[in-house]
């Protein structure tokens, strides 16, 4: 599986946040990660993606693409 940005697949990130309510702030996702287990590398990107409201995972899986 390649990897995408700071060595995680974009599975890691979505794995974090199954069972996120939608629509979702950035700090429901970092929250909901941690809540769910992800490490800190994770929960660092997607703290680092663009502050607003994602409607969906693949709203999400953008700003992920943006956090680089």
């Amino acid at each position: 599986m390649s990897k995408g940005l700071d060595g995680h697949s974009p599975t890691d990130v979505t794995h974090h946040l199954k069972g996120i309510d939608f629509p979702a702030g950035k700090e429901d996702l970092v929250k909901h990660a941690k809540q769910q287990g992800a490490d800190e590398s994770v929960v660092d990107l997607i703290g680092k993606m663009p502050d607003g409201r994602y409607e969906t995972m693949a709203d999400v899986m953008k700003g992920v693409g943006k956090a680089g």
